[in-house]
């Protein structure tokens, strides 16, 4: 099954992509079967050059078009660059984090207590 996609180019940190017809069991930057456009994020404003009568002849002999593509297509596709947590520690789970301090610090208080009349026996 041919599968219409985006397979990555450009450097790191500076993506841009390919829309490709491809395989479905070629790997994401495997070889292609035909390039049918290209899209780049990093430039301001982005870049997006699709050939729709290419994507129109594959589509009308079989092809299956990603959701990306069909997004990039339709003009409400949104790229989000991934940003890694700083800190692992920092969670958006405040809720839980405060419930689970005062759990720990009501086994403390337990504990301090038991330790206090072990002291005084």
């Amino acid at each position: 099954m041919v599968k219409i996609r985006l397979t990555r180019t450009g450097r790191k940190k500076f993506p841009s992509f390919r829309i490709v017809a491809i395989e479905h069991t070629k790997k994401r930057d495997g070889k292609y079967i035909e390039k049918l456009g290209h899209y780049n994020p990093s430039k301001k404003p982005e870049e997006l050059k699709i050939d729709k009568e290419k994507i129109a002849k594959w589509v009308k002999n079989g092809a299956q078009v990603s959701r990306a593509v069909q997004q990039l297509i339709d003009g409400t596709y949104k790229f989000i660059p991934y940003q890694p947590n700083k800190n692992k520690g920092d969670t958006d789970n405040s809720e839980e984090t405060k419930q689970n301090d005062s759990a720990s610090d009501h086994k403390d208080n337990e504990t301090n207590t038991k330790e206090v009349e072990n002291k005084k026996e």
